[in-house]
């Protein structure tokens, strides 16, 4: 039976000339199934940052327009020639860039958001039986400047247009063959997940899984895409995302450990208790365009209060110049910052209709004599803030505790 598959292939899946035949055989493959095929590109490995190197060389402070223009074209090359290497196998393939398709987003130069897609075009070509192959991380604005998404776009290119073209499934090809219950590279009996909820790959991409961009998750939930993440490099079925199993009985208590090491910490004492301080102080640093992740306020006794939240560890010098010139103003008695604290978070959606799970998760943080510093949940996820060098440990500790291992890597 013939599918409409959007597929995607990041920058490493598409790093060299013998790679991108590679990604020409696979795709000759699915559509000598008989699929139509609707592929998305990074540019080359190392391309993007090759162009900002050079832009930089002249000014530092080049225009975001300008960046947008520079960067896009790392696409454009990766489109041509793959589109070579298909038609070389005697697959009828056209290429076209964001603007080209008509991907329209708003005017944010360096992180666009998406507004409407005309996918007439590529409607008509996949009728006539081509393989379409589309820039990734780019569109157009309505005065037809060129727009990029964000770092990791292609993402979003991918599931926006599968979104668009009501296609059977998003495949985002990868260097990975699936979402692991975590890192691999720190729990050596991490296991590869068949499935996931968007509600848990949401999460798990926000508390610091790299494996999909943010704001395709939220696009495939929206508009509800099946996405499957794949390997380029290995055959196997990779892990579906999807809406939420109907049957929840036998859905694990937690599904994944995400955990992130570039957090810092900023503290500010001794403000007023009174309404409008938080926004005084949150407002300031949200204006600036820093994401502020945790945040816990306190109230002392003699009605002052303590505001402590954790923004990303590259924004954190700039998080605080603000925060200080907030604390002049408040009168405030103190501004701490610290730059060696990790994230470790627990999601799942079964832990939904089960008691415990939060003691279960101190008691194995505890029992490795890990201090907690934060603390924040949602109602498929705790989060816990504690001192970076611990990371890692926390990371097996709780793992193990859940049972999430693999349990054929175990007996080896």
């Amino acid at each position: 039976m013939m599918s409409l598959i959007v597929q995607k292939y990041g920058g490493t899946s598409v790093g060299s000339v013998e790679r991108i035949e590679a990604v020409a055989q696979k795709i000759a493959a699915s559509y000598k199934k008989g699929n139509q095929l609707v592929v998305a590109v990074s540019a080359m490995s190392g391309e993007t940052n090759r162009l900002i190197g050079l832009a930089n060389q002249i000014d530092e402070q080049a225009s975001l327009r300008e960046l947008d223009v520079l960067v896009s074209t790392g696409e454009q090359v990766t489109i041509a020639l793959l589109c070579i290497a298909l038609q070389k196998q005697g697959i009828d393939a056209r290429s076209y860039t964001g603007g080209q398709v008509r991907i329209l987003t708003d005017d944010a130069h360096g992180k666009a958001r998406i507004k409407d897609i005309d996918s007439h075009r590529v409607e008509s070509d996949l009728s006539a039986g081509r393989v379409v192959v589309i820039a990734g991380f780019q569109g157009m604005d309505e005065d037809g400047n060129i727009t990029t998404l964000g770092r990791g776009g292609s993402d979003t290119t991918a599931v926006a247009m599968a979104a668009a073209l009501g296609a059977d499934e998003c495949q985002i090809y990868t260097d990975v063959d699936g979402v692991y219950t975590t890192d691999p590279r720190v729990v050596h009996d991490a296991r590869r997940l068949n499935k996931i909820t968007f509600e848990e790959m949401l999460e798990m991409a926000s508390q610091g899984s790299k494996i999909l961009q943010i704001r395709s998750v939220e696009f495939a939930g929206k508009y509800n895409v099946p996405l499957r993440v794949l390997s380029s490099f290995k055959d196997g079925n990779g892990t579906l995302i999807s809406l939420e199993d109907d049957d929840q009985m036998e859905k694990p208590l937690v599904s994944g450990i995400a955990f992130n090491k570039h957090e810092a910490k900023l503290t500010i004492r001794g403000i007023p208790d009174q309404p409008g301080v938080a926004y005084k102080v949150l407002g300031a640093i949200s204006e600036a365009n820093i994401e502020i992740d945790v945040i816990v306020q306190n109230v002392a006794k003699d009605n002052s209060a303590t505001i402590t939240f954790t923004v990303n560890e590259s924004d954190l010098s700039q998080a605080e110049r603000l925060l200080r010139n907030i604390a002049a103003d408040l009168g405030a008695l103190e501004v701490d910052a610290d730059k060696h604290i990790g994230k470790v978070s627990i999601v799942g959606v079964g832990m939904r209709s089960h008691a415990g799970v939060a003691a279960k998760m101190f008691e194995a943080l505890a029992n490795d004599g890990i201090n907690i510093q934060l603390i924040t949940t949602s109602e498929i996820k705790i989060t816990v803030v504690i001192e970076e060098r611990y990371l890692e440990l926390a990371v097996r500790a709780l793992h193990s505790a859940f049972e999430l291992g693999n349990t054929d890597v175990l007996k080896s």
